[in-house]
């Protein structure tokens, strides 16, 4: 009895240590490969921990192979936009300028209840007061209101303004996203002009995004 409570006690701080590790997305907001890793975690730790004729071995040594691929996939995805997206996917644009994109609510198989109930979560009561709604990754649904719409002192004040316009990125840790470009209709002669305007390497950039009204988000990276 002692035995077995003292291997629960050893899984259970090793799972808390291996959590803690991995990160805070870990706890709240999980992408897929996260999702996986920590169901992979607890079967393993509980394996174990039911079966007192397996050495604790059994359970560190695989708790830790599982660990280690994580680290190294996480790496993998930091540096690699393709493998980032082939194992973490990219955000899905579900209200696109106002419209309803049905074609990608079948796509991602949220349905409009769904949808709506994610609008609400973010306070928003009226679909026809969003500009954008992009599906995150994680799940999470990310919104932007029309200009008109906003909660903004301009618009109290009676004053005239301009939509807010959705940014592409078109320069992600310091790699130039291609297949981005034609959205924004841009070219890579124009990034590199913009690049050579601020006396900047590609490989230096961490974060460019520009909307259609031409406002430009560049962020350096910050020096080793």
């Amino acid at each position: 009895m002692v035995f077995s409570i003292v291997r629960t006690l050893i899984f259970y701080l090793l799972l808390l240590l291996v959590v803690r590790l991995l990160g805070k997305r870990q706890i709240g907001e999980m992408e897929p490969s996260e999702i996986v890793v920590t169901m992979l975690l607890a079967n393993l730790a509980s394996i174990t921990i039911e079966n007192l004729d397996y050495s604790i071995l059994y359970g560190v040594v695989p708790i830790a192979i599982v660990f280690g691929a994580d680290l190294l996939l996480s790496h993998l995805t930091f540096r690699n936009v393709k493998i980032r997206k082939l194992f973490c996917g990219k955000p899905v644009i579900l209200i696109d300028n106002g419209r309803i994109d049905e074609r990608n609510l079948r796509r991602t198989r949220v349905n409009l209840d769904e949808l709506t109930m994610n609008l609400r979560q973010n306070g928003i009561f009226d679909p026809t007061t969003v500009k954008y709604a992009i599906l995150e990754t994680d799940g999470q649904l990310s919104t932007l209101l029309f200009a008109k719409d906003e909660p903004a002192t301009a618009k109290d004040a009676g004053q005239k303004v301009s939509d807010t316009e959705l940014p592409v990125t078109l320069i992600s840790d310091g790699r130039l996203l291609r297949d981005n470009l034609p959205l924004t209709g841009r070219t890579e002669a124009w990034v590199r002009e913009q690049l050579s305007f601020r006396r900047c390497g590609m490989r230096d950039v961490l974060l460019m995004t520009v909307d259609a009204a031409g406002h430009i988000i560049f962020i350096k990276k910050d020096k080793p």
